[in-house]
C-alpha cells in the first residue's frame, strides 16, 4: 500500500473537468505501489470516470488484481490514455470509451460495448461525478442543477439497469456516494444532494437484486486530492481541502482503491447493501 503524499496541496485553480498534468502536487493512484494478488481474477469490470482521481486507482488495481476493465470518461484523452497503459502493462485489456454520460444516447451505449469486448460485466462502478462550489442558491443555474443529476444520479442508474442482464450470480455493482451524503455543505448542495441519493438508491439495489445473486454497495470517500477539487474548488478552498477532516489531509486516490477491490472480489460474497466510510476520521450515520 503507498504511503501518502507529505506536501499538501497549494492554492490552483483548473477548467472543469480538470486534467492530472495540472495538478500540484500530481495524485497518487498507486501507480508504483499498488500491488496484486489475483482477487478479481478473470473478471471483467465497468468504470465511470476511469481516467483520473479514484477512477484511475481503481481501474490500476482491477487490472493488478486480475480483470479487464472499459473505461469510460469525459474527453480528458491523455490521462485516459496513460490509465490505459497501466491496465495493459498488468497483461490485461482495456477498452476506452470517451463521450458525455449526460447524453443518454451515449450512456446507453457503454454497456453494450463492454459486452461485445468481453460478453460481459461482472463487476460495474459507476464513479463519475460532477460538482461546483457555490456560497449562495441564486448562483446554481436550472442547466447546472440539471447536468449534476444527470451527471451523477441519471447515469448510474442508465448503467445499472442495462448492466444487471449481463451479470451472474457474484456480480458486482459498486457506487461511488461521499461523505456529503449524510452531512451535506452547504457549499456543494446539489451535488450532495445526489451523493444521498447514491446511497439511497443502492441500498434498495442490493434487495431488488439478492434473489439474483448480485450484490451492491457505495463507498463514501472523504476529501480526495483528484482534478475535480482544483476545477470546480476556488482555490483558498483547494488550498485548504482536506484540512477539515480528523487525520488533518485529503486522501490519495490510492488510498481508496482497496475497498473497491474488496468490495469487486468474491471475498465480499455476503456484503450487500452496505456504505463504506473512506473518510480520514470522520464519521457517517
Amino acid at each position: 500500500m503507498s504511503q501518502p503524499r507529505p506536501e499538501s496541496q497549494p492554492a490552483q485553480q483548473q477548467t472543469p473537468p480538470g486534467v492530472l498534468g495540472e495538478m500540484t502536487p500530481r495524485p497518487d493512484h498507486g501507480e508504483e505501489s499498488y500491488r496484486g494478488a489475483g482477487k478479481l481474477a478473470g473478471k471483467v469490470a465497468v468504470i465511470t470516470g476511469g481516467d483520473s482521481g479514484i477512477g484511475r486507482a481503481v481501474a490500476i488495481a482491477f487490472a493488478r488484481e486480475g480483470a479487464d476493465v472499459l473505461i469510460s470518461y469525459l474527453n480528458e484523452h491523455d490521462d485516459a490514455k496513460d490509465t490505459a497503459k497501466y491496465v495493459e502493462e498488468a497483461g490485461r485489456r482495456c477498452v476506452l470509451v470517451p463521450g458525455d454520460l449526460t447524453d443518454r444516447m451515449h450512456a446507453h451505449s457503454i454497456i453494450p460495448k463492454a459486452v461485445e469486448a468481453f460478453g460481459r460485466v461482472d463487476v460495474l462502478v459507476n464513479n463519475a461525478a460532477f460538482q461546483m462550489s457555490h456560497d449562495s442558491l441564486d448562483e446554481i443555474s436550472d442547466d447546472e442543477w440539471d447536468h449534476t443529476l444527470a451527471t451523477n444520479l441519471t447515469a448510474m442508474f442508465i448503467l445499472c439497469k442495462d448492466a444487471v442482464p449481463h451479470m451472474r450470480p457474484g456480480a458486482s455493482i459498486i457506487n461511488s456516494s461521499s461523505v456529503n451524503s449524510d452531512m451535506p455543505s452547504p457549499q456543494l448542495a446539489p451535488y450532495a444532494m445526489t451523493k444521498a441519493g447514491i446511497a439511497n438508491f443502492t441500498a434498495s439495489l442490493a434487495q431488488m437484486l439478492a434473489e439474483k445473486g448480485i450484490r451492491a454497495n457505495s463507498v463514501a470517500p472523504g476529501p480526495v486530492w483528484t482534478p475535480l477539487i482544483p476545477a470546480t474548488m476556488p482555490p483558498e478552498k483547494v488550498e485548504s481541502f482536506g484540512e477539515q477532516v480528523p487525520m488533518g489531509r485529503a486522501a490519495q486516490p490510492a488510498e481508496l482503491a482497496p475497498v473497491y477491490v474488496l468490495l469487486a472480489s468474491d471475498e465480499a460474497s455476503y456484503i450487500s447493501g452496505a456504505r463504506i466510510a473512506v473518510t480520514g476520521g470522520k464519521p457517517i450515520l
